[in-house]
């Protein structure tokens, strides 16, 4: 398996979903403004799409958008899922709310959007993070150890921290948990990120 990252981008969760489940797998980053991978690849031949996440997985089946590589790799590593059914669901439910609600809320910030559009956008992540912070009765989303939720949740948090966005105070002790974990140091480290 290959997994394409651009450092500090949305695929920092896959990449560190991999590190916590102890996967062997390669990874190359992605400049995702020249679309060419740190070993000089035109990127737009691994997916048309010109984003990350991807993998390439053994048979050359190429998986993208992060929702479905997060389920993927849930699906292969039950550790970092919480379960099948409803449960499920329910992981499916708070990816999507992440990568819908709160992720793309950040576009002002990483496109140059105006400081009233800044304003605004912190705003609304701040209200739609509150609904993770004032549910929050475990150590983690889902119970007593993280998910890729909390992965996902965790890059769009670091991403707050960079913006000065200041996060619920229930999450910012989840953050801080998750920036503890040794896959997740490892990750910053093998993503430059710290």
């Amino acid at each position: 398996m290959k997994f394409y990252y651009c450092p500090g981008a949305c695929s920092l969760a896959g990449h560190i979903a991999l590190f916590e489940a102890g996967v062997v797998f390669e990874s190359e980053s992605v400049d995702l403004k020249r679309k060419v991978t740190a070993g000089g690849v035109d990127f737009n031949t691994i997916t048309s799409k010109g984003y990350v996440p991807a993998i390439v997985l053994d048979d050359g089946e190429v998986l993208t958008e992060n929702i479905a590589v997060l389920d993927f790799l849930a699906q292969q590593y039950p550790q970092l899922g919480i379960g099948d059914g409803l449960s499920r669901t329910r992981l499916l439910e708070a990816l999507a709310y992440i990568s819908t609600e709160i992720h793309k809320s950040f576009k002002p910030f990483w496109r140059g959007g105006s400081d009233a559009d800044k304003a605004a956008a912190a705003e609304y992540i701040v209200k739609r993070m509150s609904y993770f912070a004032d549910s929050l009765q475990t150590e983690y989303l889902f119970g007593d150890s993280p998910s890729v939720a909390d992965f996902y949740l965790f890059v769009t948090m670091m991403w707050a921290e960079k913006f000065g966005i200041a996060a619920p105070a229930q999450l910012l002790a989840l953050y801080e948990r998750l920036k503890a974990r040794p896959a997740v140091q490892r990750t910053l480290e093998a993503e430059g990120l710290r």
